[in-house]
């Protein structure tokens, strides 16, 4: 099964989940709107949708009533398509936001209130009047079978409509910091996955893996076999999703080259005599939870657990890939700040793509092997572009930044800020299509040691101060 068609089995099974757990809910609700919706939303089922969602906000009745309301909202939801989705959460960012009269007389109350208890009062009645009636609505769900995976799938949705509008992003932001209260670690449980799990679950794992595809179920089981660990966090409302995943390998040194990893042939290490725990791979399983960080709670506790399991292991890194390298390269090399050669390398490089002379300058030449198909398997080529491209690539991860100062690299900030250093370029550590395709083949390992975790992340967070080791330092100065 293809990713794209294991996503959409997983897509149709929630699907399939809500409204079957919705429908005794539901039933007695349906005179909110005479028949299904038609699929996008069209003519007057839009201003019927409307009444439907002023009669939840009404909440008349008990709260049976108001669950049955929400649970016929919610499948009315999903049973449009993309364009009536899209009308739907227009309708609800654009019409039931916060009350704009009700503030204006809030502010007013406020800015006439006398005295110190006056004040109080007004300042409370200006909080109220800005909470948007959305917000009310979207919190009914909450409390249905499924309703938290729902208004995670909702948002998932809802971030690639986000940029349409001003109240549409005001949707999204304010329904992360409803989730990102929902979602917060002390809440969640860190279980461990092994081979034994249900099916279902294990199936999911290879749809969310998000950093090298799992190509079977024999590759998914190498990946949980006994010198390796796999741990996720759950929500005690999506019990059966995993938010987060890490999978770990248990190997004797810092591994540089991710296939051997990934080798369902290569023999197994003794994971009582291992001393390094390698985080090859971290996926966030759930889109609708993007901006709400659970990695770096993650790998804290994977880290605990794995020392208690297992006291030899010493070093505790990552074999992570450089997904913004290629894009910077490209970039930095228009805008004619590329690759410097030295003498040796221009006459390797020249040796190596066949030519006797050529008048292009460094970059450009650079360019022309990375250009030819067969530069990741012409050791020739491999050689002449290494000492180059290794010392870019140490230059984007410690030098180049973003506005605020932190890593441009998403996932070299991801580890900085949990306090990792920079500790080893890879050449040709992920040789696979998609690793050419980001970073030239290239991976890092990030070291997490133990006694610098704190200080390294102060010095980040701090002063975007980033941790690394001396041969990072060296390649970048050189």
């Amino acid at each position: 099964m293809t990713d794209t068609a294991t996503a959409e089995s997983l897509l149709d099974r929630t699907l399939r989940n809500l409204r079957s757990a919705w429908s005794d809910l539901s039933d007695s609700t349906r005179y909110y709107l005479s028949g299904t919706p038609r699929p996008d939303l069209s003519g007057d089922d839009l201003g019927r949708m409307r009444q439907q969602m002023l009669d939840c906000l009404e909440a008349k009745g008990g709260e049976v009533s108001a669950r049955a309301r929400a649970a016929e909202l919610g499948r009315s939801y999903l049973s449009l398509n993309a364009t009536g989705r899209n009308r739907f959460l227009s309708l609800l960012a654009e019409e039931f936001g916060p009350d704009r009269a009700q503030v204006a007389v809030a502010v007013e109350a406020l800015q006439s209130a006398e005295g110190e208890e006056g004040r109080r009062r007004a300042e409370r009645r200006l909080r109220d009047a800005l909470v948007p009636r959305w917000r009310r609505l979207l919190t009914r769900f909450n409390a249905l079978p499924e309703g938290v995976k729902f208004l995670v799938d909702l948002r998932a949705e809802l971030l690639g409509m986000a940029k349409e509008s001003p109240e549409l992003a005001d949707l999204d932001a304010d329904l992360r910091e409803l989730l990102a209260a929902w979602f917060d670690v002390g809440l969640l449980e860190l279980r461990q996955i092994t081979w034994e799990a249900p099916a279902a679950l294990l199936e999911k794992l290879i749809a969310y893996e998000a950093v090298h595809k799992i190509r079977s179920w024999e590759d998914l089981k190498n990946r949980l076999d006994s010198d390796r660990r796999c741990f996720a966090y759950f929500h005690p409302n999506m019990p059966h999703e995993p938010l987060i995943f890490v999978e770990v390998a248990l190997v004797d040194g810092i591994s540089g080259d991710v296939l051997s990893l990934l080798d369902e042939d290569a023999p197994r290490t003794d994971p009582k005599t291992a001393n390094s725990a390698i985080f090859y791979s971290i996926s966030n399983a759930q889109r609708g939870l993007a901006g709400i960080s659970f990695g770096n709670f993650l790998i804290k506790r994977v880290v605990d657990l794995l020392q208690h399991d297992f006291p030899n292991l010493k070093n505790f890194a990552t074999l992570s890939p450089i997904p913004g390298f290629r894009a910077w390269f490209a970039d930095t090399v228009a805008a004619g700040d590329g690759p410097t050669l030295t003498t040796a390398e221009r006459r390797s490089l020249l040796q190596a793509l066949g030519l006797d002379d050529d008048e292009s300058g460094d970059a450009e030449l650079v360019g022309k092997a990375l250009a030819s198909d067969r530069w990741p398997s012409d050791e020739a080529l491999t050689d002449a572009l290494k000492a180059p491209m290794m010392r870019m690539a140490a230059r984007y991860l410690t030098s180049a930044k973003r506005s605020n100062g932190t890593a441009r690299d998403p996932v070299a900030h991801f580890h900085l800020s949990n306090g990792a250093r920079m500790e080893r370029l890879n050449w040709l550590g992920d040789p696979t299509p998609n690793g050419l395709r980001q970073s030239c083949g290239m991976m890092i390992n990030y070291l997490y040691k133990l006694s610098e975790i704190d200080e390294n992340h102060e010095a980040y967070s701090d002063g975007a101060k980033i941790a690394t080791s001396s041969a990072m330092r060296a390649l970048a100065r050189s």
